[in-house]
């Protein structure tokens, strides 16, 4: 495939990593153990427009943060999987469930986990800084790194060539 946007029209669904992705990855410790992780609010917009938009999007993490639940349930995101040891089981299941085929899906990882998972779906996808491993197998590479808005990127991408993306207001 010479250019992976041939592959968009086919995109109804997303599904994301959270570290490296909707993060940079790193993490603080606060002072009672709570590891606490920034998301970008472009991300964030992006994320909730897709969703008005009707696109499905899920989440599948290994990490376990019940606060990144809290922010991802405020944006309107309900399939939401954390904890989880093998994404591909998961994805599966998730596709069953909501009928959706491989071919239709965008997926953005950025790490080891999401390599077998990565091969599934339709559109793989990864941040600049994922590892070289991802990136080998991705369609496409985003020009921002994890956290850092390459989730906007590459959701405004698919809305632009479905004719979803916001309209222009014209000028008065």
């Amino acid at each position: 495939m010479a250019n992976f946007k041939e592959l968009l029209p086919n995109i109804n669904s997303f599904i994301f990593d959270v570290d490296g992705v909707l993060t940079d990855g790193s993490v603080t410790i606060m002072p009672d153990g709570e590891q606490v992780r920034q998301m970008n609010i472009k991300d964030g917009y992006a994320l909730q427009y897709a969703i008005k938009k009707g696109y499905n999007i899920a989440i599948i993490s290994g990490g376990s943060s019940e606060s990144v639940r809290t922010r991802l349930n405020g944006l309107g995101i309900k399939d939401i999987y954390l904890k989880v040891a093998d994404k591909v089981a998961v994805f599966e299941d998730y596709i069953l469930e909501k009928d959706i085929q491989p071919e239709n899906i965008l997926y953005m990882g950025d790490d080891i986990p999401d390599y077998d998972v990565m091969q599934k779906c339709g559109v793989a996808t990864c941040p600049k800084n994922a590892a070289i491993e991802i990136k080998n197998i991705s369609d496409y590479i985003s020009d921002k790194n994890g956290g850092e808005g390459c989730v906007r990127d590459i959701i405004e991408q698919v809305l632009r060539c479905n004719g979803d993306w916001m309209e222009e207001a014209p000028r008065k």
